[in-house]
């Protein structure tokens, strides 16, 4: 048999046919199945490999906080690139799925942290078409991005902010300062003048977002006037002051006489004989002589009656005579002695006679009456003032002129800004806030026609403290000359700022720096304002219920004291003056004061307080809590139960308190995975 025949045979014999097709779809198929193994080896890898990336990018931010990502953290230089490392470790191990090269990378630019990550896979069945490895690598970022947030600072800035804690160098207003500046830079990402131990932020929080900051510096007082509508205060405000009484005198002047003609007469004189007037010119030869002309001369005078008086009302007669005198001459030469002696001369000769005229004229004038008033007394008691002037249509003068100065002088009233509290209720417990309380209403918009809802402005210039003839304070009003004083002692801090967004770290520390210790303590003014400047739904809800552009905003109150609530009758605080207008207290009793006592005045801080920090919680705002130094354990129970859930902070000196506010700033920001 030859070949040609065999293999014509074997290609018709068709038994032999599946083991060429099984051997030729072999490599195809391994290629099918390989490549389905590598890829699924490949997105297990890269999904782990992201994983870790992702995990190193959240741990690096998150490590560094406020802070630096070159700073040293117990020890471990470069802390946050170290940490991120570290968690990548934790979650992607060299070698995993047979890797190899690894690679990775973490680095920060204005707080937000990036990272990249690479492995070279090997392939398995791949390798037939000559493929032995493929790169796979990740990208991953993450940072610190707040939502929407308003963070309104309520202050204590008393007298007692200006001591030294023990074991500090500085005093506790400058160590606030200081930590109020570094949570500004912690959420702001903005460097301010303080030395943080976050280190020096850059960048900005962006236009994305709105963040907000407020202040409410508390003592005595809260300065938050100007903040208001002109509208929202009243025209007219009860001082314990005093008003003069006048005494009148009336005195009246005449103007100019009109007067009515009366009867007149006249008489006319009889020529005298003529005599002698003159004689001149003697001389030894006659003469001829001329008379003068003839002429006439006149006089007047008058003379007025006695000025009689009828009410206010005088009348005289006034009397007028004109005398004319006329004259008339005649002359002639005159020859006197003979022979030698003869002399001739011209002699003159005159005759006159006088004419009279008398006119008698009724005068009267009406007097103008002008009444002065002379100080008589004061009446010193609770005056309701007119501080109207204060208004100038949509803005403020910083004062007005009143006549309460020495003996009724005018004197001007300057206004600094701190308000008294609208109308009040006397109550034991604020928990629930009564429904006439209208001070603790943080919602309540003022209407002009309720002058139960609108505020007063605090006049210490206005308020006489009343005494009786032994020199105590007295609720009787008192008539009398004597110039009482003030005698009551007033603390207006620094002016309250609504909610703004500070771009310009030198604008927040400027503002920082101008806070001052003075004053007794009354946290209720602190929270009251402090609830009202920032509430959606009160009177600046057009401003404080979204964005401007229609978001919701994350609220948070920071309140910061570092005492107990000290409290005075003789200061003059947000509920007038204590003594005299109890309005928080039995006006049949004088009102007990102090600090840390049972003080009637004390208590209704504790009670007011109370109210208003269950408030401030119920409108869904985060209370943050701090307290600094040594306080009562009474105290401190009340700050606790004040804060929010889990909100509460103690800190006894410079260092805690930045690391306090450190840490609520890092607990307010946001951590969020970015890519």
């Amino acid at each position: 048999m030859n070949d040609g025949t065999f293999l014509q045979r074997l290609r018709r014999d068709t038994r032999g046919n599946t083991l060429a097709i099984m051997a030729a779809t072999l490599v195809p198929l391994c290629g099918v199945v390989g490549g389905g193994i590598d890829v699924g080896r490949m997105y297990i890898a890269k999904t782990r490999l992201q994983h870790a990336c992702d995990a190193g990018a959240l741990a690096g931010r998150k490590a560094m906080g406020g802070g630096t990502w070159a700073q040293t953290v117990n020890g471990v230089a470069e802390y946050p690139r170290v940490s991120a490392e570290r968690f990548f470790d934790a979650n992607y191990k060299a070698g995993s799925y047979g890797s190899a090269d690894l690679a990775k990378s973490f680095t920060e630019a204005g707080g937000k942290v990036s990272g990249t990550a690479s492995v070279n896979l090997p392939m398995t069945l791949m390798r037939v078409f000559s493929i032995d490895t493929q790169p796979l690598s990740v990208t991953c970022a993450s940072e610190m991005r707040l939502p929407n947030t308003d963070i309104m600072f309520v202050l204590d800035t008393t007298g007692s902010m200006a001591e030294t804690p023990t074991g500090d160098t500085q005093t506790k207003m400058a160590s606030l300062k200081v930590a109020v500046k570094c949570f500004y830079e912690i959420v702001a990402k903005l460097d301010t003048a303080a030395n943080c131990t976050t280190g020096a932020p850059a960048g900005g929080t962006g236009s994305q977002t709105q963040i907000r900051f407020g202040f409410v510096p508390y003592a005595t007082n809260v300065n938050v006037g100007y903040l208001l509508k002109p509208e929202w205060l009243a025209d007219s405000w009860k001082y314990q002051s005093r008003e003069p009484e006048w005494t009148a005198t009336t005195t009246y002047t005449y103007p100019p006489y009109s007067g009515t003609p009366g009867p007149s007469s006249s008489t006319t004189g009889t020529w005298s004989a003529y005599a002698n007037s003159s004689t001149t010119g003697q001389t030894t030869s006659a003469q001829t002589c001329t008379a003068p002309a003839d002429d006439q001369s006149q006089s007047s005078s008058t003379t007025n009656s006695a000025v009689a008086q009828s009410g206010t009302t005088r009348t005289y007669t006034s009397t007028t005579t004109v005398s004319t005198t006329y004259n008339r001459y005649t002359s002639s030469s005159v020859q006197s002695g003979y022979g030698s002696d003869r002399r001739y001369y011209c002699q003159i000769k005159k005759s006159s006679k006088t004419d009279t005229s008398t006119t008698s004229t009724n005068y009267s004038s009406q007097g103008v009456p002008t009444t002065t008033n002379s100080f008589s007394r004061w009446h010193y008691g609770q005056i309701a003032q007119n501080i109207a002037g204060l208004k100038n249509g949509t803005s403020w003068n910083s004062g007005i002129t009143l006549p309460i100065g020495s003996s009724g002088t005018a004197k001007y009233i300057g206004w600094d800004g701190c308000i008294e509290e609208r109308e009040t209720v006397r109550a034991s417990s604020y928990n629930p806030i009564p429904s006439g309380a209208y001070d603790l209403n943080i919602d309540l918009v003022p209407t002009s026609g309720t002058a139960s809802s609108l505020w007063g402005p605090a006049l210490p210039g206005m308020l006489y403290a009343r005494k009786d003839s032994s020199g105590n304070y007295t609720l009787t009003d008192q008539y009398t000359a004597t110039e009482y004083t003030n005698d009551s002692s007033y603390s207006c801090p620094t002016a309250a700022k609504k909610l703004q967004a500070w771009t310009n770290a030198s604008l927040f520390d400027s503002y920082v720096d101008s806070l001052s210790p003075s004053g007794n303590t009354y946290h209720d003014i602190g929270l009251i304002w402090g609830g009202r400047l920032m509430s959606p739904t009160g009177i600046f809800a057009s401003e404080n219920a979204l964005t401007s552009a229609g978001g919701a905003i994350e609220r948070n109150l920071i309140f910061m004291t570092d005492g107990d609530p000290c409290t005075s009758i003789a200061n003059y605080q947000a509920y007038g003056f204590p003594y005299y207008d109890r309005r928080q207290t039995d006006p049949a009793a004088v009102p007990s004061d102090g600090c840390t006592t049972n003080g009637t005045l004390t208590q209704q801080v504790n009670a007011r307080t109370e109210a208003l920090c269950s408030a401030i919680k119920n409108k869904n705002i985060t209370l943050w809590v701090i307290t600094f130094g040594t306080l009562d354990a009474n105290t401190n129970t009340r700050m606790t139960n004040c804060a929010s859930p889990g909100r509460y902070f103690s800190a006894t000196n410079a260092a805690t308190l930045q690391s306090t506010f450190q840490s609520i700033a890092n607990q307010i920001s946001q951590l969020r995975l970015t890519q």
